[in-house]
This record gives C-alpha cells, sequence and structure tokens, in this order.
C-alpha cells in the first residue's frame, strides 16, 4: 500500500451559509471521516490572506484531508455515508466546480 496523502479542495462557500456549514462539518461530517480507516486529519480552513503571489480565484475555504494512503481514503470517498454528509456539505457551496488536489507526504 502507499504512503500518506493528503487532499486539498479551495472551495467557494456561500457567505449566507458560512454557520451552517462549519456546524456541519463539525458536527456530522468530520465526525463521520473520523470512524473510517486510515483517516489521520480534517480541517475546514477559511481563507485570510495571500502574501506572496495570488490565491486561487473565486475560493474562501479549504478542504483539508490527511489519510494513511489513497486506497483507504478511497473506502471513505465510496461509502454510502460520505455520499450524504458530502451531499449536505456541498448544498453550502456557491459552486461544485473544483479542483481536488491530492499530494503524497
Amino acid at each position: 500500500m502507499a504512503g500518506p496523502i493528503q487532499l486539498h479542495l479551495d472551495l467557494l462557500v456561500d457567505p449566507a451559509k458560512e454557520a451552517q456549514m462549519l456546524h456541519y462539518f463539525t458536527t456530522t461530517f468530520r465526525p463521520a471521516a473520523m470512524k473510517f480507516p486510515g483517516f489521520v486529519d480534517l480541517k475546514m480552513l477559511k481563507f485570510r490572506v495571500a502574501t506572496v503571489g495570488a490565491a486561487p480565484p473565486g475560493m474562501n475555504y479549504r478542504f483539508w484531508l490527511a489519510y494513511e494512503s489513497e486506497e483507504l481514503r478511497q473506502k471513505w470517498v465510496t461509502s454510502d455515508i460520505h455520499a450524504t454528509v458530502w451531499g449536505e456539505l456541498e448544498k453550502t457551496f456557491v459552486s461544485k466546480n473544483y479542483d481536488v488536489l491530492i499530494f503524497d507526504l
């Protein structure tokens, strides 16, 4: 099995739904993800400022997930619970057009 990974998504969360998103992420999404084998950590990072260069356009949050391997992350992402909780989280986004970037550690 390959080594640990990090996944990054740059998101545009609807400012009117920001509190709803943060509450759902903290109380439902993150606890569901934590139950899966291989889970390391998961954060929702609020963008503050680009001090050098420019931030990706149309982004106010970065979703950051760490897993022991991509294979184990795939078990989470293809689960029924992920489909449910991600679908609810997506309802707070302005756009579902985001890049999914995976990095090897």
